[in-house]
């Protein structure tokens, strides 16, 4: 991996990513991919190329991947879950005829190409705990259904025409940089900007609720080193159950409360919101990603929460 397109790149993942992958091989070029609207700024268009990347482009994609000698595709464009109920013929069209557009660029161009499931890929009947590698996966929202047709579309490529295809089922992602889109886990971030800002945080999702989650840092490790990992050792390419901790937004509140005593929290249920996170799992089952790359995540919620107000704190110039 040398020379990386990232599509997405100015999003909650591909913002962090980006960085962290141009900090990795300064020797090559790492695209910073984006679409009208949501330009790179600051030190992401600073420190490399950026191009416009457009997935239902095809022409536009290929363009880049020869222009640059792309050999690694990171494919994070999507609407996130909440969003993509709302509108789902738009995440449809992103998601799907996007991820086509990919593929085929990769088939004709010899790129290999990550694009992450996710929890959202489980539904209702999958095993809440413990959550198998391979199991039952029937989505009730667009969101999920795009997510199992990723997966799927992806080990097609792969076995039909030998496309390097790779990914993770990420969890709710929580980052102290970049404020997250509309998906069911956001709750999870903006708790902590509410508590660190002194504000009471108004939750959308109910009390005993509970959905893995993992901080970007460890997000960030997982998608670059599997990647990078031996392609012989890979039986589950797409794509692999990840997991760093679970909790309910009552256990996140305790946490929190520790460093903020007088933190205070209401809740508003969104029933879209609830319904979608009633349909996935409470924790994943991720031994398969450990047995055949390797994986380990770093944080857990002790050290998640910590860093996470140092850093906002920093970030609004809290002392």
């Amino acid at each position: 991996m040398k020379n990386v397109l990232v599509i997405g790149s100015t999003g909650q993942i591909g913002s962090e990513l980006t960085m962290k992958i141009r900090g990795l091989h300064p020797e090559g070029n790492v695209v910073a991919g984006y679409i009208p609207g949501a330009e790179p700024k600051g030190i992401l268009l600073e420190s490399g190329p950026a191009e416009l990347a457009d997935v239902r482009n095809a022409a536009q994609l290929a363009a880049i991947v020869d222009k640059y000698h792309i050999d690694t595709i990171y494919n994070l464009a999507a609407l996130l879950s909440a969003v993509a109920e709302r509108k789902p013929l738009l995440a449809w069209d992103i998601q799907m005829n996007g991820l086509l557009n990919i593929l085929e660029v990769a088939r004709e161009k010899g790129c290999a190409v990550f694009t992450p499931s996710s929890i959202g890929s489980f539904g209702p009947e999958t095993p809440h705990v413990d959550t198998p590698q391979d199991t039952i996966q029937r989505p009730r929202s667009m969101y999920g259904v795009t997510k199992v047709a990723t997966e799927l579309l992806s080990d097609y490529y792969f076995h039909k025409y030998g496309v390097d295809t790779r990914a993770v089922r990420f969890p709710g992602l929580i980052s102290n940089v970049t404020l997250p889109g509309g998906g069911t886990t956001d709750y999870a971030v903006e708790i902590y900007y509410a508590a660190v800002k002194g504000e009471e945080f108004v939750c959308p999702i109910a009390a005993g609720t509970y959905m893995d989650m993992m901080y970007m840092p460890d997000a960030l490790k997982a998608a670059v080193d599997l990647m990078e990992a031996d392609p012989s050792k890979l039986i589950h390419r797409n794509a692999f159950n990840i997991a760093a901790m679970s909790f309910d937004p009552e256990i996140l509140r305790a946490k929190i409360q520790e460093y903020y005593p007088d933190f205070k929290m209401r809740y508003e249920v969104d029933p879209v919101r609830q319904a979608i996170a009633d349909s996935w799992p409470d924790k994943m089952d991720d031994s398969c990603a450990r047995a055949e790359w390797g994986w380990a995540p770093t944080y857990g919620l002790d050290e998640m929460t910590r860093d996470m107000i140092a850093c906002l704190k920093k970030k609004f110039g809290i002392a």
